[in-house]
């Protein structure tokens, strides 16, 4: 199974975990019940965003400004690379 990377809306945690490419994942409580981590103060209905890696693992201390980077130019092209801006 593919590993993906989420971000709280709320905390700005980023969390990794495996799931099969036909689930989504929506929430924390989702997201930390796929983990098998506790949700701990974070309400269960606080959004998640998937983050695009390029199958690089991202950590919340690598962020920097707590955002992830985007591509100005639009979707990835193949090999998960892109011209970030």
């Amino acid at each position: 199974m593919p590993s993906y990377d989420y971000r709280c809306e709320t905390t700005g945690e980023v969390v990794e975990v495996r799931h099969r490419m036909s689930e989504q994942v929506r929430t924390w409580g989702e997201l930390c019940a796929l983990s098998g981590m506790n949700a701990g103060t974070t309400p269960a209905d606080a959004p998640v965003k998937k983050l695009i890696t390029g199958g690089q693992v991202v950590r919340s201390s690598s962020l920097g400004d707590a955002a992830a980077p985007a591509c100005s130019s639009g979707p990835c092209c193949g090999g998960g690379m892109c011209g970030i801006d």
